[in-house]
């Protein structure tokens, strides 16, 4: 029997509002360089300077100073759409290293929003039969590396993300809107909330499953 997983997500080192407070007073540090007004800078001085010269003004480089580092768990499938992101760096789950016939591992799969019963019959008898040819040819002797073209997209992964947080923006508002796919917005949307929870101004104008026009045309 196939062990079918959720899409999940651990944002690191970012659990609290207060640590998203404190990325956006290090940026506040770093764009106050540009008029050597440093001392102006005070413990709550970061929301007018952010909602003034990013949000208003539009200088969204200065948020290229700090990065969020995210593990996520989805599968195959959408680790493709997920790293076509760029100004990004990826550490992913290897099929080729990774044995799933050793003791302790096993394969697992993402079950994709199946719109019919008999659907979700036809696709576990798939994930099985991939899994059950993988086995096979582990005991026939071929490494991982070459047993890994039986397995379909809906094969688990895990994916390190770090972006800066001008490029998780872009990120969540185009993997958020209502053109995304189904199961991108499955992990985005409740990343987005944590993101909107955690970090204030930066992402709160981002509205789940709005066309992409409008989120394309927003500042980023």
């Amino acid at each position: 029997m196939i062990t079918v997983i959720t899409p999940s997500f651990e944002i690191r080192h970012l659990l609290t509002r207060q640590q998203g407070i404190n990325l956006l007073r290090e940026i506040e540090f770093y764009g106050r360089h540009s008029h050597d007004a440093q001392e102006k800078q005070s413990e709550t001085s970061w929301e007018k300077f952010l909602q003034t010269w990013v949000v208003e003004h539009g200088d969204w480089s200065i948020t290229e100073h700090e990065k969020v580092t995210v593990i996520a768990t989805m599968d195959r499938g959408i680790s493709h759409e997920w790293v076509r992101h760029r100004v990004g760096s990826y550490t992913q789950e290897s099929t080729r290293f990774v044995n799933y016939t050793k003791p302790g591992r096993s394969a697992k799969f993402v079950r994709p929003p199946l719109s019919k019963p008999e659907s979700a019959l036809v696709w576990e008898a798939a994930m099985t039969h991939a899994e059950e040819a993988y086995k096979t040819l582990i005991a026939l002797g071929e490494a991982p590396q070459i047993a890994r073209s039986v397995f379909p997209t809906g094969l688990k992964t895990a994916i390190v993300t770090t972006f800066n947080l001008r490029n998780w923006r872009h990120f969540l508002l185009m993997r958020t809107c209502r053109e995304a796919h189904p199961q991108i917005k499955e992990l985005c949307i409740p990343l987005l909330a944590a993101f909107q929870e955690r970090i204030p101004l930066l992402y709160a104008d981002i509205v789940p499953e709005e066309p992409q026009k409008n989120a394309a045309a927003k500042a980023r």
